[in-house]
């Protein structure tokens, strides 16, 4: 994979670029349609609480956060410390994030996927391996943070965690994103000019969701829905999309109410591995 190199006086500029890519990559995985179960061009998908129009405007509010973390990642080391500030600049950009949705979480997910990556490509004098940063991030999101605050409300995602004894965001992080790898391996070798095609988008959508324990589905439905979906979307993946089981698929998160919202922070944060601007 050829690494693209910056001059350290590009700093700021490229502070700039990430963040908005950051934004780019969360207004894609947003009007990306069709999605099943998520705010897409079709509508609401199972959110009684958002849509497409929310979605942007939350997006446009985390663009100073992706860009702060950016600047002070900037060949950063990797330790304890950045993780800390990283982490502060994160808490600060969901309330930002709360406060233009009038209290919708949106984009909580994808603060804190997106902002690690940002961190580690900034860390690392903006020079890009899509795999390498994986691992970085998951290096990054090792490190403790002392100054986290002391929970008063268990989130939705570590109870589901807790309950099924599957990989919350937290540890998919820590192992540097494992259930992005197929994914994000498809749309390296796929990507045309730094972009995918719609069918292309799709197949990425669906092996993110055919492997990941997402607790988001855990949360509003059952295990057995998630087995459903899974396999749903390998079916998907074996004939040319879009096809039946797409369809059933599709169909069965509407008719359930089920959302892959874990999902789509990973197809968020592989688009913004793999498209610019």
């Amino acid at each position: 994979m050829e690494l693209a190199t910056f001059a350290p006086n590009d700093s700021s500029l490229k502070a700039n670029q990430l963040a908005q890519r950051a934004v780019a990559a969360l207004k894609r995985e947003a009007e990306f349609t069709p999605k099943p179960g998520l705010v897409d061009g079709r509508g609401n998908g199972a959110h009684e609480d958002m849509d497409l129009e929310l979605l942007m405007k939350s997006a446009d509010s985390l663009y100073s956060t992706f860009l702060e973390i950016a600047q002070v990642s900037h060949q950063h080391p990797i330790n304890q410390e950045l993780r800390e500030k990283i982490a502060m600049i994160g808490r600060q950009g969901e309330a930002k994030m709360l406060t233009a949705t009038n209290g919708v979480n949106t984009h909580k997910g994808a603060i804190w996927i997106i902002g690690l990556l940002v961190s580690v490509i900034a860390s690392n004098g903006n020079r890009e391996n899509p795999m390498v940063s994986l691992s970085l991030a998951g290096e990054l999101a090792s490190y403790p943070d002392r100054y986290q605050p002391m929970k008063k409300i268990i989130s939705n995602g570590e109870k589901v965690s807790a309950e099924y004894g599957v990989m919350g965001a937290l540890m998919e992080a820590q192992q540097g994103f494992p259930h992005m790898k197929k994914g994000l391996a498809y749309a390296l070798r796929h990507k045309n000019a730094d972009r995918l095609d719609e069918i292309e988008k799709l197949t990425v959508f669906l092996l993110v969701v055919s492997v990941v324990e997402d607790t988001c589905i855990l949360h509003r439905g059952t295990w057995q829905d998630l087995i459903k979906i899974q396999d749903l979307a390998k079916q998907a993946l074996q004939a040319p999309l879009p096809n039946l089981p797409f369809i059933q698929l599709d169909t069965y998160c509407r008719k359930h109410r089920l959302s892959p919202g874990g999902s789509a922070d990973l197809f968020a944060a592989i688009l913004f591995l793999v498209e610019g601007t």
